[in-house]
């Protein structure tokens, strides 16, 4: 019984720090992106991320061989991605025409949406107080946004709308992963994002200068680590219960939007950024004990003479 209950224990922490590990990639590869937004178009700097990004994956493939990438949820796939470049590009104008901090603590409200996402899609059961802890998760959305103030732009809609079509990707992930390896996922998205993201930036084509070839290779690489890091955790654990872990990101891009950039956190920023903590770690408290208590009650059963 010991090692029965150990065992869940011990996947859920597995899983916690590859959503860690991620989240610190994804930090790392924002701040490439800005970097490299001083001189490059967005679309530009989604494709060289993509294609960066499918070399630091080739080795998954010629690990696996040809054969691994046959599959009968290529549809879901071809959708997934399709939804996951619009995303990408829209978080990518944000974190180079954004203060970093605000894009990030934008791109919180994912758990937000995927809990509705998760509900509308996944058919989970999302109580009352889960959806009082979503409502007051908006709040501190409205509180970074601040709809009607001399601050309010577009551009911070854009961060929201990004949130949004995250949120979508990772049920699609979670869909995935349920019959998909964690590579499978990881090679077939970087092999559909290469093309879908050449099209736009040939539309803005200039080759990167200098310099300026260290962030877009640096944006691939850490960018599809994190990927990878990320679709692993979420094939051992909750998405609701996961995502709150990329709140991580703020310190990191905090610090180097400080150091790089002379910028500060604006404390409306930084008010509704703890809001939207506070609802999801709620969230995921009740994933987590909603969990342990099918858990448990499955070990239960199982105990039962005669069953």
């Amino acid at each position: 019984m010991g090692e029965t209950a150990r065992a869940p224990f011990a996947t859920h922490w597995h899983a916690a720090l590859l959503m860690l590990g991620s989240t610190v990639l994804f930090g790392l590869m924002a701040i490439t992106i800005r970097l490299a937004s001083a001189s490059l178009h967005t679309f530009e700097i989604a494709f060289f991320r993509n294609f960066f990004g499918l070399l630091a994956a080739l080795p998954l493939l010629l690990r696996h061989g040809p054969g691994f990438l046959r599959t009968d949820q290529f549809p879901r796939y071809l959708f997934r991605c399709l939804v996951g470049i619009c995303s990408m590009l829209a978080g990518f104008w944000a974190i180079g025409h954004l203060p970093l901090a605000q894009a990030v603590s934008l791109s919180y409200s994912t758990p937000l949406f995927v809990t509705i996402a998760a509900a509308a899609l996944l058919g989970e059961q999302v109580r009352a107080r889960r959806w009082i802890a979503v409502a007051l998760g908006f709040v501190g959305v409205l509180l970074i946004v601040r709809p009607g103030s001399a601050q309010f732009t577009a551009g911070t809609m854009v961060a929201v709308l990004a949130a949004l079509l995250s949120s979508i990707v990772a049920i699609q992930i979670k869909q995935l992963s349920a019959t998909e390896p964690a590579d499978r996922i990881v090679i077939w998205t970087t092999l559909l994002w290469v093309p879908m993201s050449l099209l736009p930036a040939l539309s803005v084509w200039q080759w990167p200068q200098g310099i300026v070839w260290v962030w877009v290779v640096c944006a691939g690489l850490f960018g599809t680590g994190g990927h990878m890091l990320w679709t692993r955790a979420l094939k051992l654990g909750e998405v609701s219960a996961l995502t709150p872990i990329s709140f991580m990101q703020l310190p990191i891009v905090a610090l180097f939007g400080w150091l790089l950039f002379d910028e500060s956190l604006d404390r409306w920023t930084l008010a509704g950024a703890a809001v939207i903590l506070g609802a999801n770690a709620y969230i995921a408290h009740r994933e987590a004990t909603l969990a342990r208590r099918a858990s448990s009650e499955a070990a239960s059963s199982a105990a039962k003479p005669g069953e």
